[in-house]
């Protein structure tokens, strides 16, 4: 009688456990600094940053993407890790407990202050007027922002995993905190940098 009793108490109890990514991590309470990038970085819960590819035929479908699975996914293109999404997410995995253990801080958080401080405001484009082509300085639209930022997250990556004695995990832990530490030392904040004082010069 008395387990049948415990079996009524546990179904009438509400589970309410929270939504952790990787089983570790909360998205609670963080969210971009950059108020033109808050639509765009999705940081809604979820366990295993895998989507299948759901949002590919919408367009624009992208922004509503975790952000962090945007980031894994731009870590397999080019090279030998093309296609290898559950290395590069064990990967990953193994680099957020390294930016804990360093920073004390949610390595979700990490990896959204660096997506901000490398997303460029304003980059050149060309034009051509009497046969003559010259670069044009333009603002950068939200959504360019953020594929440009992860997409020089993940080159400073590649190009640092190469010819050292890190591992592949501590080379992403490191890219990740310079870039949200703001640190030149970064390959992403040096591109941004890089691509701002071209503008600048073009205006």
């Amino acid at each position: 009688m008395s387990e049948k009793k415990e079996k009524k108490e546990k179904k009438g109890k509400k589970v309410t456990s929270e939504i952790l990514l990787f089983g570790k991590w909360s998205t609670d309470g963080i969210e971009a600094e950059d108020p033109g990038l808050k639509r765009y970085i999705s940081l809604k819960p979820v366990i295993a940053p895998h989507s299948a590819g759901r949002h590919e035929h919408h367009r624009f479908r992208k922004s509503q993407v975790s952000i962090v699975e945007r980031f894994i996914n731009k870590l397999m293109r080019g090279g030998r890790n093309t296609g290898k999404k559950m290395r590069i997410t064990k990967a990953v995995m193994v680099a957020f407990e390294i930016i804990h253990l360093r920073t004390s801080a949610n390595p979700v958080e990490i990896l959204v202050r660096a997506v901000v401080n490398s997303a460029l405001q304003e980059e050149t484009t060309r034009i051509s007027y009497g046969g003559i082509v010259y670069h044009q300085a333009v603002d950068v639209a939200p959504q360019r922002r953020v594929d440009l930022s992860l997409q020089y997250l993940a080159q400073g990556i590649q190009k640092a995993s190469f010819s050292t004695v890190k591992s592949f995990e501590e080379v992403i832990a490191e890219e990740l905190i310079a870039a949200a530490n703001n640190d030149t030392r970064s390959f992403a904040i040096k591109r941004r940098q890089e691509k701002e004082r071209i503008a600048l010069s073009a205006r």
